[in-house]
């Protein structure tokens, strides 16, 4: 279906034939543009951003690219294609038709799964909002922001389901959306990673990395679903994420190619030496890696889990790419689960959360080793490593409990005496803000990070991506 543009809501949904959605989501809309105004990006409301546009909902072409002001995006509603004939992929309804409605019974359950997701979305733009005042670069400037108007996007998404498909529970949720704010002490968003601040752009960076990829994973979850609304509408948000991945692998990338130029410069490894060429040592990127990687492991929940098992046989969230497995009942399977007392055994729906989680922390590997592949040719014996999933949790089985970065467990003086070795200290993001310096002219670079092998839809790194006069 094609995205009509003249609507004041760009949708493929046919909005236009339901005066009574349209009118409820025209009166959301100035709610979020204040919300825009005051959560989103602080200082560049007035800049035309070279940002791209979706025009389709095919993978191919998709997109277009040009210069516009952020306020003037064109948010819109966007579902991939329906799937003709498309059956329940798992779960107790499995082969049955998929649903075009909410069953009455898991309206609760849909509702709470829909605002969770939906709730992610402000939160990242807000936990973002200062970084434009100490970007590296134009090119990073304009990532940081296309970044912000998808994740902008993603939240309209959401909310039309609440107004489409849940009533006045839908609409008061939609209009909630708005009111939580990352890290406020009385309404905070309801994850605990979303209301960590993100004030340096390395961690901006690791969380494009890490967090987002969590995003993938909860999608495709979701685009299983046997609500096909809910499905189509997390395929499309599929394709744009693949780029917030790839702003944090390639940013994470990029810094540590910096620090190793300065490491064949200067001739040594030493943390010390590195920081006082401006450059971040390999020592604190491993650091950041560690806090950011167990962070967003709690995003998947507890290790055993009564609610996801629920979730999969109400055919409310699959696997990731759920046609792969053979099984799609998990009725007889088990799953072991390591604990702090041992490998436990447990009912394959239980377990839902970590065998997500394992495809994850795989799919999180692949960066790693490229990274280590560039730290390998620049000719030093240094390994960055994704720690035990065991580290540092704050939820599930292993939450609160004291190991290492390798797992193993270990005493509480132990702990704290390791923890500034392993985890950020106030001093490493004191340094890290302190190399936060904004460079605007098109084509520098801040001295802490190397340019991009390659400028945005064809154009070089030296384009004007941002205009600032």
């Amino acid at each position: 279906m094609d995205i009509n543009y003249s609507e004041k809501i760009p949708n493929n949904v046919n909005l236009a034939t339901d005066r009574k959605l349209q009118r409820a989501l025209e009166h959301w809309q100035p709610h979020f543009l204040n919300w825009w105004s005051e959560q989103g990006p602080k200082d560049f409301q007035s800049n035309d951003v070279y940002l791209r546009t979706a025009v389709g909902v095919d993978a191919k072409g998709w997109a277009s690219y040009g210069h516009v002001k952020m306020p003037d995006y064109r948010w819109g509603i966007f579902l991939a294609d329906q799937i003709p004939d498309r059956k329940i992929g798992f779960g107790d309804y499995f082969g049955e038709p998929v649903w075009q409605q909410v069953p009455g019974e898991l309206r609760s359950q849909f509702r709470r799964i829909i605002v969770t997701q939906g709730d992610t979305e402000p939160a990242s733009v807000e936990q973002q909002r200062l970084l434009g005042l100490t970007c590296p670069s134009l090119y990073d400037l304009r990532n940081l922001f296309q970044v912000n108007v998808e994740e902008g996007r993603h939240l309209w998404a959401m909310v039309y389901l609440l107004h489409c498909y849940f009533g006045r529970d839908g609409r008061e949720e939609a209009e909630e959306l708005l009111a939580r704010h990352s890290g406020d002490s009385d309404n905070p968003r309801i994850l605990g990673t979303f209301n960590e601040p993100i004030t340096d752009w390395l961690s901006f960076f690791m969380f494009t990395y890490f967090t987002d990829r969590d995003g993938k994973f909860q999608l495709k979850s979701l685009s299983e679903s046997a609500f096909d609304p809910l499905a189509r509408t997390c395929r499309f948000m599929l394709t744009e994420e693949a780029h917030h991945m790839f702003v944090g692998e390639t940013g994470v990338g990029r810094v540590i190619r910096r620090t190793l130029e300065v490491m064949n410069e200067i001739g040594t490894d030493d943390p010390g030496t590195i920081r006082e060429q401006g450059a971040v040592d390999l020592v604190t990127i491993q650091k950041y890696l560690n806090f950011w990687f167990t962070s967003s492991l709690d995003l998947f929940g507890s290790e055993i889990s009564s609610n996801a098992a629920t979730s999969f046989a109400n055919g409310i969230k699959g696997r990731p790419d759920e046609a792969r497995f053979e099984d799609h009942l998990c009725l007889d399977s088990s799953y072991d689960i390591d604990t702090p007392d041992g490998i436990e055994k447990v009912g394959l729906r239980n377990a839902m959360n970590e065998v997500t989680r394992e495809a994850y922390v795989k799919d999180c590997e692949i960066g790693i080793k490229r990274w280590n592949i560039m730290i390998k040719r620049a000719n030093f014996d240094i390994t960055l490593s994704l720690p035990s999933t065991r580290f540092h949790r704050t939820i599930g089985s292993w939450a609160n409990q004291k190991t290492d970065p390798l797992g193993q467990v270990i005493t509480q003086s132990e702990y704290d005496k390791g923890i500034p070795t392993w985890l950020p200290t106030e001093e490493d993001r004191g340094f890290i803000r302190s190399l936060m310096q904004r460079v605007t002219e098109p084509g520098k670079m801040a001295g802490w990070i190397a340019p991009p092998d390659r400028g945005i839809n064809n154009n070089p790194v030296d384009y004007e991506y941002v205009r600032l006069k």
